[in-house]
């Protein structure tokens, strides 16, 4: 367990005076909001609860005003992404630490002081997430961020506590600070000082990954990013966009191969390139026999739009490229998880790259 100190009682100094402003992202979700926002003002203290509208067509915003008067709105003209959406929100929002809240989340009491105190023991820790378990199977690990996110050496993001479609129980396994590689989208907080100074979320991503990316940036700047047990959520999970989905597969594939060019140095993607180029293929055949043919074909449209947008993201790529920074992988998840049948985080730890402190 990390040297770090967390106060039993988890009541920040009131000397600190800190302002976060939990922030939801709200498309055409007036069902999820009616069901998941009421825990949030519950139990989000003295926290700023700010829900801004991605450009609904439903009576979302109407729902809120009704319902929410507390509750700050901020209305967008447009569905702009998540990555998008964020960005334009948050430039809106004066806090000192974002929490970045997806509109299918329960929280739970005293979920933000644990955090905010954490990040606060180091000045490095710009980036933070909550336990992660299951709406639906309560003491299960949730797909979108379980105990904290990691990486393979391909670019196959997994979690403590989730490899790929296999969830762990929590049976205390993870109650244990931790610094991770990256903190999911569904509850992140973020010192909204590094937030800006990365210029936030990559737009162009739209959704999915757009964490990731954001996270192997914060880390390439000399920062941390870090995983609190004391906080706990429950994530429905695709309340946006169905966990089956080709246009999820699509983004996902996408998203994946831009992240690798942005973030790999160029003797390192050529490899990676290679061999993804292969296991892609061999995904899209797998899709195809056991899903439908709209997943199979999403893999391919993802693989020839990354090629279109590729000379776009030229100026995107990190100049400080630490090739693997801690939390990654450096044996294929593919096979550890597929062959080798590892598909829990206390079988695949060891392969993880060490910090350089």
């Amino acid at each position: 367990m990390l040297a770090l100190k967390v106060k039993q009682d988890y009541n920040l100094d009131k000397d600190m005076n800190k302002k976060v402003a939990v922030v939801i992202l709200n498309w055409n979700g007036k069902d999820l909001l009616e069901k998941y926002l009421p825990s949030v003002v519950t139990y989000s203290n003295d926290a700023e609860v700010i829900v801004a509208d991605n450009g609904s067509t439903d009576n979302s915003i109407q729902f809120l005003k009704d319902n929410f008067p507390t509750v700050r709105l901020i209305i967008l003209d447009k569905n702009y992404g998540f990555a998008g959406g964020y960005n334009k929100a948050l430039q809106q929002v004066d806090a000192d630490y974002y929490v970045i809240l997806n509109s299918d989340v329960e929280v739970t009491d005293n979920w933000i002081n644990p955090v905010i105190e954490l990040m606060e023991s180091d000045d490095k820790i710009a980036v933070c997430q909550p336990k992660l378990m299951s709406y639906s199977n309560r003491n299960e690990f949730e797909y979108a961020g379980a105990a904290g996110g990691y990486i393979d050496y391909l670019g196959y993001p997994f979690c403590a506590g989730r490899i790929f479609q296999n969830m762990e129980q929590d049976n205390g396994q993870y109650d244990s600070i931790r610094e991770i590689f990256w903190a999911t989208g569904a509850a992140m907080f973020f010192k909204s000082n590094v937030f800006h100074k990365e210029n936030g979320f990559d737009k162009d991503f739209f959704a999915h990954m757009e964490e990731i990316d954001l996270c192997w940036r914060v880390k390439n700047d000399g920062f941390k990013v870090y995983y609190c047990p004391f906080s706990k959520v429950y994530h429905l999970g695709g309340g946006t966009l169905n966990k089956i989905s080709p246009q999820k597969t699509y983004l996902n594939f996408r998203n994946n191969l831009l992240l690798l060019y942005k973030n790999l140095p160029q003797k390192e993607y050529n490899k990676v390139m290679f061999i993804r180029g292969f296991l892609d293929i061999v995904a899209a055949v797998v899709f195809l026999l056991t899903s439908s043919k709209a997943e199979c074909n999403a893999v391919f449209r993802a693989r020839k739009d990354f090629r279109k947008m590729k000379k776009n993201f030229k100026d995107k790529r990190q100049k400080n490229i630490t090739s693997y920074p801690y939390g990654t992988c450096m044996k294929s998840l593919v096979i550890e998880s597929k062959f080798h049948h590892k598909n829990s985080f206390s079988q695949i730890k060891q392969y993880l790259t060490k910090n350089n402190k």
